[in-house]
Order: C-alpha cells, then structure tokens, then sequence
C-alpha cells in the first residue's frame, strides 16, 4: 500500500493544486513532474539520468499535440489580425437564424468539431459568435467548451488516437505480447472507438439543447440532434475501415454535420443564410473580404492533410516508411518516431505560411501576429508537454540502465496491478471515469492518454483480457478524458476570457459537472456491454 499511495501522491497534488489552490495547468504539471521525479527516485530506485532522459522523451513525444498547440495558434493569430476571423464571424452570424436548435448543431457539433479536427480552438472561436448571435453569456461559454467531447479523440487531426497506438505498441512489444497478432493499426483502434461515437454524440447534442432552453429545447431540437448522432456514426463507421482516413474522421464528421444540418434547413423550408441580421458596417465588411480569401488558410490544411492521407501509397509513406525515429534518447534504448512530414503540425506551419501570400496582411498585422502568438502560446505548448512528461516518468520509473531492466516495479505496474486487485471485472466501468479525472487535471484527451493509457493496458492484461477488450477499456479512457473538456477550468477559463467574462464559468461548471457524470456512467455501462459482445474480434 506504500508504493501505492507514493504513486498516487503526485498525482492528488496536481489535483490540490488545481482545485484548492486555483493554479494552472502548467504550473501545477511541474510541480507534480518535480515531485514524480523525487518519488521514482527516492522510491523506485530511478537514477537522475533515468528521470532526465524520460523527461526529455516525454516532450518529444509530445510533439504531435504540442507543436500542433504552437502552430494553430500561429494559425489563428494570422487569420485574427489579418481580417480574416471577422469575415468569417460575419458569414456564421447568418447561418440557421430561424431554427435555433440547428444553429447548435450546426456550430458547435459541425463547425466546433471541424475547427478542433483542424487544430483550432473552439472555446476561444465560438464565445464571441455566439454572444453576437442573441446567447447569453452562460450558453456562450458552455455549449464551445462541449460541443465537440465526442470526438477529442480526433482533434489535432487525430493526435490523441495515434498517441494511443504508438503508445500501446511499444507496450505489446515490451511485453512480448505482439508476436501473437502483430503491431495494432490505426483502423482496428478507430473501429473500436466508432461504436462510442453516435452515443456520444447524441447525448452531447441532448445536453447542448437543455442548456440552451431545458426540456423545451431538447424537445424542439431532438430530430436535428439524432440526425446529428447518426451522421457521425456512419462517417466514423466508414473511416474506421481505413487506416488512412482514420485521421480525417473529425474533419470528415464536422463537415457531415454542417452539410446534415444545411440539408434538414432546405427540407424543412427555412433558411439557410439570412443577412437580414447583419449591420450596416458588417455588410460592407462582407463586400470587401472575400470569404474564399478568409477561409484559405483551413482550406489549404485540409487539402494538404487529404493528399497525404487519401491515396493509400502516398499514406504509407509517410506514416509507415518515413519515421524520421530520434535514437539513443530513451532510457532503454527505444527509437522515438517523430513522422514529422506526416504529423499535422507541419501542414498546418506550411498552409499558414502559404496563406500569408494570399491574405496579404500588412507589416503591422504580421507584427500583431507574432505578438500576440508570442503571448498566447507558450504556457498552452508547455502545458501539453509537461504531462507527457510525467507519463513517461511514470511508466520508466524503476528501470536501470546498468542492468538494461526494470529493478522494482514502475509506478504504473503499482497502480496496475492494485487495480485489477481490487476493481476485477468491473474495472471496465471505472476506467472511463478515471480517464474523466485525467482530462480534468490535464485539459486534455492526448495528455490524459499519454498519462494512463499504459496503466489501462497494464491492468488489462493483468485481467487477462485479449487485445480488443484491452482497446475497448484503454477507448473508454480516452472518451472520459474527452468527456472533461466541459469542467476544465482551463479550456472553460479561456471560452470566458474571449468575451470578457472570467469568474462566469463557474457557474458553467456547476452544470457541467452533472452532465459530465451522467455522460461518464453511460458510457461505462456501454463499456460493460462491449466488453460482452466484442472480444476476439481484434487478434
């Protein structure tokens, strides 16, 4: 029980030091990298060179989530002050105004999904819009931060999912456990994850509507919401078939959405736009930026990103052949692939890049631009780092470089093995909210799987289940820790800065936190059922 509670200690810090102590993300991540690393030291027999270079190797590991933060940041810092944002907050003001329950839908599941697939953020997007929209400050806040949790699992252009892959690879092959069925691939994840997706989806769209106006609102807007909930299902069904569009499947179910919602607008003979809301100034606005120019910068990312992931030779390339491995870092040795010409923080550099020529901003606005990303973006970066970081301390310590093996048990073999010690068969249905307390300590679902999700397999295979149950449950993680993006004081904090109203999501989270149980006790019993029909589907 020592071990265990040194285990956990670090991690109940970070806690205390969120919620009592009202610190953020990164400043409560280094404190607790600091204190894992006096515990796996001082505890778990790990030398400093151990700690260092599993530190180090965190951050790089990072890198698909980190450097995605840093260059869609610069991203939207260029399309802010270049004039862009402001045309394209023009043309959302005049979609759906006669249907308000597809409004929702269409911003914040269809829209708000696409711009978090792309690397944008929509807590810091979507507030402003829909404050000039007629919602109150509340909606304002709640509906961007919950809009697209169904489907963190794809944001940063599938970052999270493929963190979990490499992540459960190198686990299967540490533990002499592939030879059985070889390295798992990016469709048979995305086919497990495709059964959460029109549940999720669905109930997310229930709870965005009762927000909105309570059960008024739900009824008003249920036939939008599971059309919603199916089309995404289907996309998800679709992709998942493919390692390839695996990735793409936020960016393809956001369009789906939008494209859903604009269909059941012409169906039902209301209008699509409507610039009969728009002021003088906005209409003049809207004759002098074209909203092709606006849009360049994402249409060019989402092109480039379909290049090298659409054509299945051109996809094997770049994810399977060049790795572009960083070597000798590792405390044991392993090659840590970078993929950098495939990750999307690249595309996302180069379009941003390429959209300067055509957007044409000043010298001032380019100056505007590196300002304000210079401002906005480091503590974001670092703090998607820094909990890679601890996951890799975690999971390395009590290993030894002399003997090239793990001396003691690592922290995550403890928490593992207590686990299916206690838990047993119904750890199915209390990992989801486990993954619910990682994104709410860590604000994200790539950082909560880079922290657990070698502890979930571990403990699955301590419970002697097969591969798919082990994705099953390591799924069920993820979409907890997606599921906390609507109590993260972080992302929840930034959706009441973009419209002057920090102290007002508080009163969000209040809610928030009803619905977010709710949605975790769902989804855990739908883990249950899952774990009955589907194993062995996966070898």
């Amino acid at each position: 029980m020592t071990t265990l509670f040194l285990t956990l200690l670090p991690i109940l810090l970070i806690l205390i030091l969120l919620v009592v102590f009202k610190k953020p993300a990164d400043v409560s991540g280094t404190v607790g990298l600091l204190v894992i690393g006096v515990v796996a030291c001082l505890f778990f027999q790990t030398s400093l060179e151990v700690f260092f270079r599993s530190t180090i190797a965190g951050f790089i590991k990072s890198f698909s989530v980190s450097l995605i933060v840093a260059t869609s940041l610069l991203q939207m810092a260029l399309i802010e002050k270049s004039g862009a944002l402001k045309r394209i907050i023009i043309f959302i003001k005049t979609l759906a105004s006669e249907n308000r329950s597809v409004q929702i839908m269409l911003l914040n599941l269809g829209f708000g999904t696409l711009m978090v697939a792309v690397g944008a953020t929509p807590v810091s997007l979507l507030p402003p819009i829909l404050l000039s929209m007629g919602y109150s400050t509340y909606v304002a806040i709640a509906l961007p931060a919950i809009g697209y949790d169904s489907l963190c699992t794809y944001a940063l252009l599938g970052a999270p999912i493929v963190v979990f892959i490499d992540m459960a690879n190198a686990f299967l092959k540490n533990a002499g456990l592939l030879s059985a069925g070889g390295e798992i691939t990016l469709s048979q994840v995305g086919t497990v994850f495709a059964y959460f997706l029109p549940l999720t989806s669905i109930m997310i769209g229930i709870s965005m509507l009762y927000i909105t106006n309570k059960w008024k609102g739900v009824k008003e807007g249920l036939v939008p919401c599971l059309l919603s909930g199916i089309v995404i299902g289907v996309i998800a069904f679709v992709t998942s078939r493919y390692d390839n569009l695996v990735v793409l499947t936020g960016v393809l179910c956001g369009i789906g959405v939008i494209l859903a919602m604009l269909a059941y607008l012409k169906a039902t003979g209301k209008k699509i736009i409507d610039k009969s809301i728009l002021t003088k100034e906005e209409l003049e606005y809207e004759k002098q930026y074209s909203l092709l120019k606006a849009f360049m910068p994402w249409i060019l990312l989402i092109g480039s990103i379909l290049v090298i992931n659409v054509p299945k030779n051109i996809f094997n390339q770049f994810y399977r052949v060049w790795l572009f491995p960083i070597n000798g870092l590792t405390a044991d040795g392993s090659p840590i692939a970078t993929r950098f010409l495939w990750n999307a923080y690249t595309w996302i550099f180069l379009s941003t890049i390429a959209a300067a020529f055509l957007l044409k901003p000043t010298k001032q606005q380019l100056a505007d631009t590196v300002r304000v990303w210079a401002k906005r973006a480091p503590r974001p970066i670092y703090s998607a780092a820094v909990f890679f970081a601890i996951g890799e301390v975690m999971n390395m310590s009590g290993y030894s470089m002399k003997a090239n093996a793990f001396v003691t048990d690592s922290m995550i073999k403890v928490l593992a093995d207590y686990s299916a010690q206690f838990f047993h068969s119904a750890y199915g249905a209390v990992v989801t909210f486990i993954g619910l307390f990682g994104g709410f300590i860590t604000g994200s679902e790539a950082s909560t799987v880079a922290m657990f999700a070698k502890y979930s397999m571990k403990t699955s295979v301590n419970l002697g289940l097969d591969r798919t149950s082990m994705i099953l449950i390591t799924a069920g993680l993820a979409f907890g820790g997606g599921l906390a993006s609507v109590i993260s004081p972080a992302k929840l904090q930034n959706a009441a800065a973009s419209i002057d109203k920090l102290g007002e999501e508080n009163r969000v989270i209040r809610t928030a936190f009803v619905f977010s149980l709710l949605f975790t006790v769902i989804t855990s019993a739908f883990i249950l059922i899952l774990l009955r029909v589907l194993p062995g589907t996966i070898s």
